[in-house]
């Protein structure tokens, strides 16, 4: 048997065939292998440059469009972003540049690069509230009318034709379901209704009664057959505070309060509660809610809502009390002093000033900046408006937190509800 060599490499302790030795200078094969990447590291980092492919490009129109073709990968190369997100650009286009920009989306989908178009298009739709035309909408059709939010505002033609598909087209029905709901004329509550009293053969083929898809869109048929929207369509962002503002955010009037720590601790895991936001009632996004009271508050415990509903109670003053509705799930995990999320401080945290479009974080798709008060949620996995545990009828949607904003390695929204009747708020939360 031929003898094995030690490794020469400093710490390691394999053994080498001497033929091996030879080959690579006396190192075992995985130690050779480590030293070749770490020469060829060393080579692009000194070898590597930065490429601006937005030096001197002033159209925000030829940015976007920059941001969407496809960069062939050089490891010698560093793409210098843009300084601005695709988001904050969209919010910042003029008449003309959004026609210009649904004229591109359609020019991707044409040339079958299906997810760009349908990113830019979602994009012009949810960001600027821009309505796509019928052609539009009929190219979107051969994707299975997906995602449903793009119908949103389409003509009374397109309606038709998506009624004409539910009745006839079984393996597209729910995709034809989920799009009809986004359009926002009467005629389509009034089909909803007609179902409900009078259930055509294939709803025995739904998962749920047809109605229930209008959750997807943000609204319900009431027992009159009514369109209650479940969401304030006011949305005004949550962002955090200037640095030399922090303080005086945090501890700002009482009309507005955004992540504090509660006087409160949680009966089940009896760590600190949190006060996700506490706003005035007065406050303009809230102008249609039917609330008697001045303030609004919405606590919950950070851990325990991963796990369930938590149900808060709000006193005259609108501060929030544990509700006696609460239920402790079994699955809910014992935890120790000090592992609750919420035991450090948080970021200061502020509401803007100026509203922006109602549907603008309605799709995840986007990875939109998330936190808001009022303004469509953006559900992560499927459509969770609670019901009010005293009246059971679904509560309203005043907002949500990303917590991605909040912790560097934080993930998912909380959700804040709210019965104005019955003065009970629900915090649930959802990830990936």
């Amino acid at each position: 048997m031929t003898e094995r060599i030690p490794c020469q490499t400093e710490g390691c302790k394999a053994t080498i065939l001497p033929a091996t030795a030879a080959k690579t200078g006396g190192i075992c094969m995985p130690c050779h292998q480590e030293k070749e990447r770490q020469a060829y590291q060393e080579y692009i980092e000194q070898n590597r440059r930065d490429v601006n492919l937005f030096a001197d490009m002033t159209d925000p129109v030829e940015i976007l469009q920059t941001m969407y073709e496809p960069k062939e990968h050089d490891p010698l190369i560093r793409y210098i972003p843009y300084s601005k997100t695709a988001e904050q650009i969209y919010l910042s286009l003029q008449e003309n540049e959004l026609s210009r920009m649904v004229r591109y989306g359609v020019e991707r989908l044409d040339s079958e690069d299906e997810d760009t178009g349908i990113d830019i298009l979602l994009s012009l739709v949810c960001y600027r509230g821009v309505r796509l035309e019928d052609e539009v909408l009929e190219l979107v059709s051969r994707l299975e009318y997906f995602p449903g939010v793009l119908f949103k505002g389409a003509s009374s033609r397109i309606r038709d034709h998506l009624l004409e598909g539910i009745a006839h087209d079984q393996d597209r029905r729910q995709a034809l379901l989920l799009a009809l709901v986004w359009i926002d004329d009467e005629a389509v509550v009034e089909q909803f209704r007609e179902w409900r009293l009078h259930p055509p053969t294939w709803t025995e083929e739904l998962h749920i009664p047809p109605e229930e898809f209008a959750l997807e869109a943000g609204w319900e048929l009431t027992n009159e057959g009514e369109r209650r929207w479940l969401f304030l369509e006011d949305s005004y962002p949550i962002v955090r505070a200037e640095p030399e503002g922090a303080e005086e955010t945090r501890h700002s009037t009482s009309e507005e309060e955004l992540l504090t720590h509660s006087k409160h601790t949680c009966p089940w895991c009896h760590g600190p509660l949190t006060t996700l936001m506490k706003i005035s009632a007065h406050h303009p996004a809230m102008q249609h809610l039917s609330y008697s009271g001045e303030t609004i508050t919405i606590a919950t415990c950070v851990d325990c809502s991963c796990y369930g509903v938590v149900y808060m109670e709000l006193d005259e003053q609108g501060n929030a009390q544990w509700s006696s509705y609460n239920q402790r799930p079994d699955y809910l995990p014992d935890r120790q002093p000090g592992e609750s999320r919420s035991e450090d401080g948080f970021p200061a945290f502020r509401l803007a000033t100026t509203p922006r479009h109602g549907w603008h974080a309605a799709s995840w798709m986007l990875e939109p900046a998330a936190s808001q008060l009022g303004g469509h949620p953006t559900w992560i996995q499927d459509t969770e408006y609670p019901l009010c545990p005293c009246c059971h009828k679904r509560m309203i949607n005043l907002g949500q937190i990303d917590w991605a904003e909040v912790e560097y390695y934080g993930e998912g929204n909380y959700y804040m509800f709210l019965c104005p009747q019955d003065r009970i708020t629900a915090t649930n939360f959802q990830q990936t």
